[in-house]
């Protein structure tokens, strides 16, 4: 996956709480391939009836196409487990979201699929947002390694983060890449286990 270590970006703010996974990609769109998923990115919440875009939604808003940080309200993410809600966003070009509060399931997807969750408070949360709809749109880094986020002349927040997790989003490290540092120790261990117990090799026998 892309390592992490800053990110200069427009804000974008969607201020509502609970935003389930539902919302952020309808179950339909789930047994679609994942290049089909792009569209499905708040499909229901972005359109009206007659599947048009609404004007009133921010991501609608040409000045956010550029947009990779999401500033969102409490328990964001909530509902499924569905990881398709975390690579919805990062497919469409987010690889940030900010908010009061995450449901663990999404909060630990972020971390798996190369996009970074951020808990702040609900007061710093409402001055991103306020910020996000200034004239023209503000700009906001987020530097990883010093885990601060800046904004505007004035706003700057330090945030918490696992150490682990911290390392394998700047070393660009998901969890198939993170196994295959070992490779040359999992070869080891199954030459030895092959050694000491053939039998778990031996052919089945069909049941009867």
């Amino acid at each position: 996956m892309t390592p992490f270590t800053q990110l200069d970006s427009l804000l974008v703010a969607l201020d509502q709480i609970n935003v389930d996974t539902d919302q952020i990609i309808p179950a339909r769109f789930l047994s679609k391939s994942r290049e089909c998923q792009v569209e499905g990115l708040f499909f229901d919440v972005r359109r009206d009836a007659s599947g048009s875009f609404r004007a009133d939604f921010p991501l609608n808003d040409p000045k956010y196409q550029h947009a990779r940080v999401l500033v969102a309200g409490e328990n964001f993410g909530c509902g499924s487990s569905r990881e398709q809600a975390v690579t919805a966003l990062l497919d469409n070009g987010f690889r940030a979201v900010i908010a009061p509060s995450f449901s663990d399931i999404f909060y630990a997807n972020c971390f798996q699929n190369g996009v970074l969750p951020i808990r702040l408070t609900a007061a710093q949360v409402k001055q991103l947002v306020d910020l996000s709809t200034s004239d023209p749109p503000t700009m906001a880094t987020i530097n990883l390694p010093n885990q601060v986020v800046s904004a505007g002349p004035t706003f700057t927040a330090e945030f918490e983060i696992d150490s682990f997790r911290k390392e394998c989003l700047i070393e660009g490290l998901d969890e198939v890449t993170l196994t295959r540092e070992f490779e040359d120790c999992i070869v080891a261990f199954e030459t030895e286990q092959d050694r000491q117990m053939p039998w778990l090799n031996l052919p089945r026998l069909s049941a009867i």
